[in-house]
Formats: C-alpha cells, sequence, structure tokens
C-alpha cells in the first residue's frame, strides 16, 4: 500500500535523492593536497606479538612480500595495508647499504607517509649473507643460508 512505512521511506528517499543530484553535478571536481612537507625520513616497526624485532627503527626502504605481489616501501609512501604472504622481507637501513633479509610465513604490513609496521606471528628467520662467519643452518632444497633471529 502506498501508506505503508516501508513506501513513506522510500518516497523521502528518492525525494533526497532528486534534490542533491543537480548540486552534485554542478560542484566540479576538487583535488586536494596536503600542505605539510614531503616526508624525507621513514621508520620502521618490525615484530611478532610478544616483542619487536625493531621499534622505531630509521630505514632507508623495506621490499615488503604482499599478497598481490613484491612492493617496495620508502619514505612518503602512499598508505596501504597488505597482507604478506610467505616471502623475504628486505630492510635496507642505508641508501647505499646492503639489504637485511628476513622470511616470514605470512602476517600484515600497514604503510604510512612516515613509517611502516610489519606484524607477524611466527618468528622470522634472518637470511644471512653467504660469506658470514656467524653459525648458520642450510635450508633443505634452497641454496641460501638461513639463521634464527635471537
Amino acid at each position: 500500500s502506498l501508506d505503508s512505512p516501508a513506501s513513506i521511506a522510500r518516497s523521502r528517499i528518492m525525494f533526497a535523492v532528486r534534490a542533491v543530484r543537480p548540486l552534485a553535478r554542478a560542484a566540479p571536481a576538487v583535488r586536494a593536497f596536503s600542505e605539510a612537507p614531503a616526508a624525507s625520513v621513514m621508520t620502521l616497526n618490525f615484530s611478532l606479538p610478544h616483542m619487536n624485532i625493531y621499534a622505531d627503527k630509521t630505514v632507508d626502504r623495506v621490499i615488503i612480500p604482499g599478497a598481490e605481489g613484491v612492493y617496495g616501501v620508502t619514505a612518503g609512501h602512499t598508505p596501504i595495508v597488505s597482507q604478506l604472504k610467505p616471502g623475504v622481507v628486505e630492510i635496507v637501513h642505508e641508501a647505499a647499504g646492503e639489504a637485511e633479509k628476513y622470511f616470514v610465513s605470512g602476517g600484515f604490513a600497514l604503510t604510512h607517509d612516515t613509517s611502516v609496521t610489519v606484524s607477524f606471528g611466527t618468528t622470522p628467520l634472518h637470511l644471512a649473507p653467504s660469506t658470514s662467519s656467524k653459525p648458520a643452518h642450510w635450508c633443505a632444497g634452497a641454496a641460501v643460508v638461513i639463521r634464527r633471529r635471537q
């Protein structure tokens, strides 16, 4: 019936849509940019549920194995939340330095313009350079040296 509560609510919504539609067409699309200067430093939070490996550590960039693909994060990166797939997280502390590598079995990465937080549920395996003199174990079936970070 035309006097039912659902019918009355529907007609009110349609009236509101018709009233607003011309305003939406007339307003030009405006893209706003922040007046803040671009970020030049990025901090890393690399953590397990019970401990931090790095907390507010200044880094140059981080390479993350996202579920949709591997991507790099530097200062000023667009904010993004990403699920991690099993893979290697690379942490570059200095622009010209060698990457510190960790194998993670999964987790999440939360990226902001000045920071990235990588959280995972199991202890990551620290991938040691092949020239390392520190104790290491060979991963069966892989040509990479790994050791646990304590």
